[in-house]
């Protein structure tokens, strides 16, 4: 069960970071919250400090994973041998 909140918190933590400073706040006050909480009750609090903390501090462009999978204007994704392209 730790594994799958982990993972979760991994995924959360790729997809749900925003431009404005406020997002990134919000979401990583949320990310490290969390992950605080999976670790142990106690750590929730300084999990969402250090997390919010961490969002207004990274600017949007240092992070870039891309464009996303539904806005992925190239169509497929993969060459007919399964390959990426």
């Amino acid at each position: 069960m730790r594994n799958v909140i982990l993972a979760a918190s991994a995924a959360m933590l790729l997809s749900a970071c925003g431009t404005q400073l406020g997002d990134r706040m919000a979401t990583g006050a949320a990310i490290g919250g969390g992950v605080g909480l999976a670790a142990g009750g106690v750590g929730a609090i300084p999990g969402a400090i250090i997390g919010a903390g961490v969002g207004a501090f990274t600017p949007p462009d240092q992070v870039n994973l891309g464009e996303p999978a539904w806005d992925d204007e190239t169509g497929d994704r993969y060459n007919e041998d399964g390959s990426p392209k």
